[in-house]
């Protein structure tokens, strides 16, 4: 029987939390377990919690008493898996059906998959769920060795993967360990690298998961300021580069290469905003010539060739 752990960190999210619940416990495997971790929320979102727990044994809650940070309740619930499988949803943010079947599916055929990921869709602010065309039940998969994701990530400087939709085996978690609190908020990025270095990574070509956003939302500032985006990627790989990616093999011109594709993407950012008059434009080609000066002279025209969606990233970032 396949199990799977599924955490729910919430800090205020009251009024999103039942239905991110409901999309969890609705789905289709034979075990689960849900953990709400509330970080002190001033809203109704503990009396939520406490109704939703009530209904169903299969939900536990950790309430904090006081606010320790995003990455306190990651971490407590990686401590606290012990599934076969484990997934991270924000309480804003929801499953769709067959979500788990789809992804534990692929990952059970496959033993080296390290973690699994799909599609998303796009929510805005208090909209309701929208209604989604049945998902096949075998979608199309893509696999990429760890190696691969992690220079894929070098050469662009950004994933395209929906977190709400990673389903990490979980002994491949507790190796790769806790999400890193000096990575505000780039920790993401990061763990994803370090999963990387442990298995294979699939891709699934169908809808896993919708991601809601609104004014609240913990990354909110960060698109209105691009660079300061790519400050935060720039420093996921530092970062890992510094502690486990360091062993891998050339691990110092990987590190030089990632720096390389953030100035790359940084210098095309900066020429979109340009086209708008947008001063952003200027913070972003600074980054882009500290990274890498190379691209004062000579602009990255091989890096638009490396990016599926680089129209619609020209125009719009």
């Amino acid at each position: 029987m396949v199990s799977v752990d599924i955490v729910i960190p919430n800090y205020n999210y009251g009024r999103y939390l039942e239905a991110c619940v409901t999309s969890a416990l609705s789905q289709d495997v034979e075990t689960l377990r849900v953990l709400i971790v509330d970080n002190a929320s001033t809203d109704d979102s503990v009396a939520v919690a406490r109704r939703l727990a009530a209904a169903d044994s299969r939900v536990e809650l950790l309430l904090r008493p006081e606010n320790l940070g995003p990455h306190a309740s990651f971490n407590a619930g990686i401590d606290w898996a012990s599934a076969d499988y484990f997934l991270l949803l924000f309480a804003d943010d929801f499953l769709v059906p067959g979500a788990l079947r789809r992804a534990t599916a692929v990952m059970e055929r496959d033993r080296t998959i390290a973690f699994c990921y799909g599609r998303d869709v796009p929510i805005r602010d208090d909209a309701p769920l929208p209604d989604l065309p049945a998902q096949p039940a075998l979608p199309p998969i893509t696999l990429s060795s760890g190696r691969a994701f992690i220079e894929r990530f070098c050469d662009l400087g950004v994933f395209h993967i929906p977190g709400p939709s990673i389903l990490v085996r979980t002994s491949v978690q507790h190796r790769a360990g806790h999400y890193r609190p000096s990575l505000p908020h780039s920790d993401d990025y990061e763990l994803w690298l370090r999963l990387a270095m442990h298995g294979t990574v699939a891709s699934l070509d169908c809808v896993q998961a919708g991601i809601r956003t609104h004014t609240e939302n913990r990354s909110k500032d960060l698109w209105t300021h691009q660079s300061v985006n790519l400050q935060h990627t720039v420093a996921a790989a530092e970062s890992f580069f510094h502690h486990e990616g360091r062993w891998l093999d050339g691990a110092e011109a990987l590190r030089k290469r990632a720096r390389r594709g953030i100035a790359q993407r940084a210098y095309w950012s900066a020429i979109s905003h340009a086209m708008r008059a947008n001063p952003e434009a200027f913070r972003l080609l600074g980054l882009a010539f500290r990274l890498s000066p190379a691209t004062i002279f000579l602009p990255p025209l091989g890096y638009l060739l490396r990016r599926r969606d680089r129209m619609p990233r020209l125009m719009l970032r």
